[in-house]
């Protein structure tokens, strides 16, 4: 099941080719949730959640049924930027600085605001708070964001929101200028998104809309009206809130999807569902048969919803081969008929052809996950440490700290429960050498790994600089 070079042209070869549903570049809006599951949502059998517009949306589009991103939050957002594995931008974290995004890397942002594209962000950036790495500086024009990994959060150096934030009406960086926000995260972030993109329609240029939310990440803050939907119903208080952050979410995708309706561009706009990694707070209730859970290298901590609807142009389908986060941007690239820079070395693959079903040839592939996350100056004796390699069909697991391999043959065993590495020796002969080609090309890509901290925070002195040293009232 090896890869080879000219598997990997073949496969890489369309990022270009014409769309044949239309002359005019499409809108995108690409909706990214924090710390969803994949089995957070009732239209792939969670018994106890609501989410009947995503259930709508789900029916609606093309749907991936084996994608993939990283296990943590950062990691996933910089393989979307950049087409490429995470590490390769220096991402091995998502706090101590090595969640910064390397100055060097392209951004699919950047692409798409070459090719004419309207660029905006609404919600969580997570790809570094100083100044050089935020989103105004990669490709967005116009930037509404939190700080850190989630509203409210501090880690000291470089990585802390403003301070004394919270879900309800925290204070957002709005183009470089702190604004005072009324109302619940989730819905401040789809308003100001639905103004923006109110605007830009008006314009007839081409948008690209990225809605982050933080929610349903920790802490689990809702408004009430919306916990009290699954109270009594789930294991426990927590799991109540975290399905109503759900909830509120699938609500605010709803207003989105009315108001392209109503504003008539619905045919004229490619919308995009996806979530960060792998389930945390309802895991619980239900985890669509998979091992694992976000941070680990299990199915469960890899495996997401991607659901992609573009209106008249593509019909609902499933999806079945491999793909993942580093996939979207050659993808978007060729939605946009936008140019790639020559010489930029992708780890991802067009999946017009998969979504469009033409020309459809899908060689096998190796995706690889690496936890991340060990100690400061420990990358090189963490190699083996929660890793992963996967194919078509197996997932070769290691969870460290030396090199202690678990082959699990996910066609006839998708809860990974039975190690049959020892049947198929061949196979993992080649998952491992594969691995190891892999690990040396990233190892002189982690550029964070012994950054020093700023004594205080760039949004800290940002704010303090705007408000005074006191949090204004």
């Amino acid at each position: 099941m090896g890869i080879t070079r000219r598997d990997l042209i073949s496969a890489l070869a369309a990022p270009l080719a014409p769309l044949p549903h239309s002359a005019r570049r499409p809108n995108i809006i690409f909706v990214l949730t924090d710390d969803q599951g994949y089995g957070d949502l009732a239209c792939h059998g969670n018994p106890i959640v609501k989410t009947p517009n995503l259930d709508r949306l789900h029916d609606q589009s093309v749907r991936f049924l084996d994608y993939h991103a990283s296990p943590t939050c950062a990691p996933t957002r910089a393989s979307i930027m950049t087409g490429r594995h995470e590490f390769k931008s220096g991402v091995t974290h998502t706090i101590y600085e090595r969640e910064r995004m390397s100055l060097k890397a392209t951004t699919i942002a950047q692409v798409l605001h070459s090719a004419g594209y309207a660029t905006g962000i609404f919600g969580k950036w997570h790809l570094g708070d100083a100044a050089p790495y935020q989103p105004g500086k990669r490709g967005f024009d116009e930037v509404f964001i939190h700080g850190c990994g989630g509203i409210g959060q501090d880690y000291g150096g470089t990585c802390a929101d403003a301070p004394g934030n919270t879900y309800f009406s925290p204070y957002i960086l709005h183009n470089g200028v702190f604004e005072k926000t009324d109302g619940y995260c989730t819905d401040v972030f789809f308003r100001q998104a639905l103004n923006w993109i109110d605007g830009r329609r008006k314009s007839g240029a081409p948008f690209f809309a990225y809605i982050t939310t933080n929610a349903p990440h920790v802490p689990l803050q809702c408004p009430e009206q919306y916990i009290d939907l699954y109270r009594g119903k789930t294991p426990d208080e927590n799991t109540a809130r975290y399905f109503g952050m759900v909830t509120n979410i699938d609500d605010n995708v709803g207003r989105l999807m009315a108001k392209l309706t109503e504003w008539g561009i619905e045919r004229d706009t490619i919308l995009i569902f996806m979530t960060d990694n792998g389930g945390t707070g309802g895991v619980r209730v239900f985890n669509a048969g998979m091992r694992g859970a976000k941070a680990t290298p299990w199915e469960g901590g890899t495996r997401v919803p991607l659901f992609v609807r573009w209106t008249g142009a593509w019909s609902p389908a499933e999806v079945k081969e491999l793909a993942g986060a580093i996939d979207l941007f050659p993808t978007l690239a060729a939605i946009a008929h936008a140019e790639i820079p020559a010489g930029l070395e992708l780890d991802g693959r067009n999946v017009l052809p998969l979504i469009e079903r033409r020309n459809v040839s899908w060689p096998d592939r190796y995706l690889f996950t690496h936890v991340g996350r060990w100690d400061k100056g420990k990358a090189a004796q963490s190699k083996y440490a929660r890793c992963r390699v996967r194919n078509a069909r197996f997932s070769m697991v290691s969870l460290g700290p030396e090199k202690n391999w678990q082959l699990f043959d996910l066609k006839n065993d998708f809860g990974e429960k039975e190690n049959v590495i020892h049947r198929f020796d061949k196979e993992a002969r080649a998952m491992d050498a594969a691995y190891d080609k892999w690990w040396a090309e990233i190892l002189p890509c982690l550029e964070n790994e012994n950054a020093q901290p700023p004594a205080v925070s760039p949004y800290k002195e940002l704010f303090w600089k705007q408000f005074g040293s006191g949090k204004p009232a």
